[in-house]
């Protein structure tokens, strides 16, 4: 059972958040709250695996809740709910390798898998921001990964692409991750998907 912590200011989004996170089997929303000054006093008492919180709090920031969060509860993964409209300012926040993002934008059954993800040490970034992010920026990519990810979106398989550029298949398969991560892709197919959506490929 993944154990959440919810912090979003506006009671009605709060309370929708934790109505469609408890009917996942898998997660359990163990507390909830309004501000950023509640949120240690919270954590520290129902020990959540992940929390979900609003970058915008009355008090504060969400950033800075999250960090406040990791010195005293490092491995409770942190998810920042945030707007598209604000992507231009979060490209600071989004190099920080220990928080996950989730636009409030997203489906609804978007929420419980970034829950999962970050529950289980993976970098969450949600797709929608991650394109929106990606496409005013020069790529994070250098040439061989982009290579490798130009080759791989004609359908080749990690064996292909390691025999059609002379390398091992164990350093094709690193480059495919370094890419992956870079872009905070789900896997090879969507790291390709980000990378044409930016004109990358």
């Amino acid at each position: 059972m993944i154990r959440t912590l919810l912090v979003e200011d506006m009671t009605l989004v709060r309370g929708g958040l934790v109505a469609l996170l408890e009917k996942e089997k898998d997660i359990e929303v163990v507390a909830d709250v309004g501000r950023g000054d509640q949120v240690l006093p919270a954590a520290l008492k129902a020990r959540p695996d992940v929390a979900v919180i609003g970058i915008d709090l009355p008090d504060s920031n969400g950033h800075s809740v999250a960090g406040e969060l990791r010195a005293h509860l490092p491995a409770c993964r942190a998810v920042l709910l945030t707007s598209l409209k604000r992507a231009g300012t979060l490209r600071s926040l989004v190099a920080d390798p220990t928080l996950g993002f989730l636009v409030t934008e997203a489906p609804p059954d978007r929420l419980a898998e970034c829950v999962r993800r970050a529950a289980r040490g993976e970098r969450v970034l949600d797709p929608d921001l991650a394109a929106r992010l990606l496409w005013t920026a020069d790529s994070p990519l250098n040439q061989r990964e982009l290579e490798i990810l130009r080759i791989a979106a004609d359908g080749a398989s990690t064996r292909e692409i390691a025999s059609r550029l002379s390398l091992a298949t164990g350093t094709v398969r690193n480059y495919l991750s370094t890419a992956v991560g870079k872009i905070g892709a789900r896997n090879r197919i969507d790291a390709v998907r980000i990378a044409r959506d930016a004109g990358w490929l």
